[in-house]
């Protein structure tokens, strides 16, 4: 990688108050602010460099920064364009913006649903020279949403349900894999639809670590930490009117409890069984597969006297239903996205190539079904949600109206009613608002939905 003039890429010393150490130069030139810069990062974009760095992200101007919802945060955060990608930057200390990177490339690694690091730069100064705060940079996750965003006026308790029952699947699948997260909310979670649920991605890592394995105490205080902030931020919603009136916050934040609780006893604890009912070890496989998740090895363990079977699986990944669609397809989704996909592809096959190859018969459902779908989108229409969640909206609102005109609908005219009746009316979850008026900034950055800013 070529390094541009002016800027180091090593990770130095900071203190620079330590004998021996050069002071740092005072700058008075935006060129001479970016000569200071320190970036780390895996690799490199050069429009990184074109942002103003010698500004504070309060300061920074419009024509730098992308109007998208932001959750609550005890730092400065906003997102800005890099070159053609998006990015959001934090503002914080030179310890943390380094430890959550890290962290973040570890749980990349690992596969868990996280936002991706792009890098820490520090180093940072003004034009008087004076010293600014460090910041982590992330790339900003297509089409996800902060919890408050992801409602128009007034949240819904079954909207509600969903996003915790997602909560608790991130934190099952990020205890699996021995990460205790320490700041567990809504806040620090974005959301992508999928399939009439939602997908959770962690999106601050600063507080958590790492561990070959976590014990029960671990989990259990990470799970009493998620009740009481969810509990917290839905008594937010419920005082500013944002929520339904039926809704209990506190009750509404033991849900997650169970929640996790369900589900992490699905896939890790002993099952036992009587020999001649050998057949629970493929249902128990099955279920865990239906749950999204694979298994890398069962212990299979008999009784002293052989009358009785204990089976413990080993989950070591989710998105069961994610590599299948992948393998056979070549189409990357969401997890319940693949899953209902799957499902058409496998009736489509049983309709009209029964004997036909899996593969062959995939190939046939991706151009026959898959791409028309995608492809009779409207290009103004094309921000609104993602294409599998497009067509997975469009495959439920076939089999509506099929059931609601009692005949079967064709695919053309399905496509065509769900454009003009749904899709349409929907607001664009991937736009991108460069030059916003002040109203829809300020809308923006206390967590309001684009709903709000039609609204007024």
């Amino acid at each position: 990688m070529t390094e541009p003039a002016g800027a180091s890429w090593r990770d130095e010393p900071t203190d620079y108050e330590q004998p021996g150490k050069l002071p740092r130069l005072k700058t008075s030139t935006p060129e001479k602010a970016l000569a200071s810069l320190n970036i780390t990062a895996a690799s490199m974009d050069p429009a990184l460099l074109d942002l103003p760095w010698h500004l504070p992200l309060e300061d920074w101007p419009k024509e730098n920064l992308a109007a998208l919802p932001r959750g609550i945060s005890r730092h400065v955060v906003r997102f800005a364009r890099m070159g053609d990608a998006l990015i959001a930057i934090k503002e914080t200390s030179e310890h943390v913006a380094r430890q959550e990177y890290h962290m973040l490339r570890k749980l990349r690694r690992l596969n868990v649903p996280s936002v991706a690091p792009v890098a820490v730069i520090t180093g940072r100064y003004d034009t008087e020279g004076n010293e600014l705060q460090p910041v982590l940079v992330t790339r900003h996750l297509r089409f996800s949403l902060p919890y408050r965003a992801v409602f128009s006026q007034t949240l819904r308790e079954v909207t509600l349900t969903r996003l915790i029952d997602a909560q608790a699947l991130l934190l099952v699948r990020l205890h699996l894999a021995g990460f205790y997260w320490g700041d567990v909310s809504l806040s620090n979670t974005l959301f992508r639809r999928d399939a009439g649920a939602f997908a959770a991605y962690l999106v601050d890592a600063e507080t958590g670590e790492l561990y070959p394995e976590l014990s029960r105490g671990q989990r259990e205080y990470d799970l009493e930490i998620a009740r009481v902030n969810i509990a917290g931020e839905l008594m937010d919603l419920a005082e500013g009117g944002l929520i339904e009136e039926s809704v209990d916050p506190l009750a509404t934040s033991e849900r997650i409890m169970d929640s996790y609780r369900n589900l992490w006893a699905e896939l890790t604890e002993k099952e036992s069984f009587e020999l001649g009912e050998r057949w629970r070890v493929n249902a128990r496989i099955r279920r865990l597969n239906d749950l999204g998740f694979d298994v890398d090895e069962l212990t299979i363990k008999t009784t002293a006297d052989g009358t009785q079977v204990q089976l413990q699986p080993k989950v070591v990944d989710a998105g069961h239903h994610q590599r299948r669609l992948l393998r056979l397809t070549g189409l990357d989704a969401q997890e319940n996205q693949a899953r209902r996909l799957l499902n058409d592809m496998d009736s489509y096959r049983a309709d009209n190539n029964p004997d036909l190859d899996e593969e062959l018969s995939a190939h046939l459902w991706v151009t026959q079904v898959f791409e028309p779908i995608v492809k009779s989108v409207p290009r103004e229409l094309g921000s609104k949600l993602e294409q599998a969640e497009v067509v997975h909206e469009v495959l439920e609102h076939r089999w509506y109206m099929s059931e609601k005109e009692n005949r079967n609908v064709p695919l053309a005219e399905a496509v065509q009613s769900y454009m003009d009746t749904v899709l349409r009316h929907r607001r664009d979850e991937a736009a991108i608002l460069l030059s916003t008026d002040t109203r829809t900034m300020n809308i923006l950055e206390s967590g309001g939905s684009p709903e709000q800013m039609a609204d007024g």
